[in-house]
C-alpha cells in the first residue's frame, strides 16, 4: 500500500488514479497515525513553501513524516512536495522545510518567464532505479516558480534546463523527489510511478526476510 499525504495542498486524486492505473494500491491519508499502515509514501504539493509547511505543522505531519523517512520505507515528494524535503525555502522569506535533504529552495532568476510551466526534458546525471526504463531526454510536465539548490551534488539524479540548469529529480537512500508532475507526464511519468511502486514492493520483500 502506498500512502498519499493529504494536507490540503496537492492533486491527491490524480496521483491516486495514476498509481492505480499502473497497478498499485494507494490510500489518501489525512491522519498521521495511519503511516504505520503503508509501505511507501508520496508527498504531493501545489502552492507556496511556507503555506505548505504551515499546513503540515498544524495537522501534526512534520514529525511523523520525518520518522517515516528514517524508517527506510520509500518516500517520494512531487513538485512542491519535493521542495519541502529540503532544509530551507526562500519563498516570502526564509522558512524551514523537512530537512530530509540538504539545501535550499530558491527562485528562478529574473529574465525568464515564471512560473516554468509546460513540458521539458530531463538530463540524467546518475543512474537511479526511479528512472529505470525511462530514456534520457524524456519530457515531463513542470509547473513551478522556485527550484531546489542541493548542498550536495550527489543528491542530484537528473536536471532540466530553463535558462538555468536545475535539479529535476533528487534523492538519497530511500527519499526521492521529482520537481515535475509524474501523474500528468504520461507515459514516462507513469513509468516513474511504476518504478516507485517496485521500490516499495522490493523494500517490503527485503523487510520480511
Amino acid at each position: 500500500m502506498i500512502g498519499i499525504v493529504d494536507y490540503g495542498r496537492g492533486n491527491l486524486r490524480s496521483v491516486e488514479k495514476a498509481l492505480e492505473k499502473v497497478g498499485y494500491q494507494a490510500k489518501i491519508m489525512n491522519d498521521p497515525q495511519e503511516l504505520s499502515e503503508v509501505d511507501g509514501l508520496i508527498l504531493p504539493g501545489v502552492g507556496a513553501f511556507a503555506d505548505a509547511m504551515g499546513a503540515l505543522k498544524i495537522m501534526d505531519w512534520i514529525e511523523p513524516l520525518t520518522q517515516f523517512a528514517h524508517s527506510g520505507r520509500p518516500f517520494l515528494g512531487i513538485c512542491l512536495g519535493m521542495q519541502l524535503l529540503f532544509e530551507i525555502g526562500e519563498e516570502h522569506g526564509e522558512h524551514a522545510g523537512l530537512g530530509l535533504l540538504a539545501g535550499r529552495v530558491i527562485k528562478f532568476p529574473p529574465g525568464g518567464k515564471v512560473p516554468h510551466m509546460g513540458w521539458n526534458s530531463l538530463n540524467f546525471e546518475q543512474s537511479s532505479r526511479l528512472l529505470d526504463g525511462i530514456p534520457n531526454q524524456s519530457d515531463f510536465y513542470f509547473v513551478h516558480s522556485y527550484y531546489a539548490d542541493p548542498s550536495e551534488s550527489r543528491d542530484i539524479i537528473a536536471t532540466s534546463d530553463y535558462g538555468i540548469v536545475f535539479p529535476a529529480v533528487v534523492g538519497r537512500e530511500n527519499v526521492w523527489g521529482a520537481q515535475f508532475h509524474p501523474e500528468k507526464s504520461s507515459p514516462w511519468g507513469l513509468k516513474l510511478l511504476t518504478n516507485f511502486g517496485k521500490l516499495v514492493n522490493d523494500n517490503v520483500a527485503l523487510s520480511s526476510n
